[in-house]
């Protein structure tokens, strides 16, 4: 009972497209998107507190994102070349105070593509996702269930942005 007391972080592996979605995802980037993509520094995020929670950490979440981007062939291997810059703020992570059954959670993110030569934006969207991690998934520890809640949401944030950007037409 002690231990279902502790703050439990977001984890940046379970935040990213998993494998399957990358691979998929990979095959549809347009050539003038294709390792284009600079991500800036993330912001909006706060580290979890020591005795509960499940907050999601700017580092965390840049981490997430930027293998993401990585593993879907759109993260620039030079940054300083890269054509586009993402940038990124967490608005709002909603949450339980305790998650008494199940973990619902929704999580809201800004996202700006712009030119990185000249500035202009090429993409604007603020995304929310939900999801709900059923009671089952931890029995005992509600804040593991808020953790994995946030972390699914992040992830099927991400999906989203990633599908919207890949439908763009995109200059070769």
């Amino acid at each position: 009972a002690l231990l279902a007391a502790c703050g439990t972080p977001a984890d940046a592996p379970a935040m990213r497209l998993g494998q399957a979605e990358s691979l998929q995802l990979r095959s549809w980037v347009p050539n003038g998107l294709r390792a284009q993509m600079q991500l800036m520094p993330v912001t909006g995020g706060q580290p979890t507190g020591r005795f509960w929670g499940a907050k999601i950490s700017n580092s965390s979440l840049q981490e997430a994102l930027e293998e993401s981007l990585r593993h879907t062939g759109l993260y620039a291997p030079r940054p300083a070349e890269a054509r586009y810059e993402l940038r990124v703020k967490l608005d709002q992570l909603d949450q339980p105070m305790v998650a008494v059954l199940d973990a619902k959670v929704a999580v809201t993110l800004s996202y700006t593509v712009v030119e990185s030569r000249g500035g202009r934006t090429v993409y604007e969207r603020k995304l929310r996702t939900l999801h709900t991690t059923e009671f089952g998934s931890a029995m005992l520890d509600p804040n593991e269930r808020m953790r994995m809640a946030s972390e699914a949401a992040i992830r099927s944030n991400l999906n989203t942005l990633l599908r919207e950007l890949l439908e763009l037409k995109w200059p070769e």
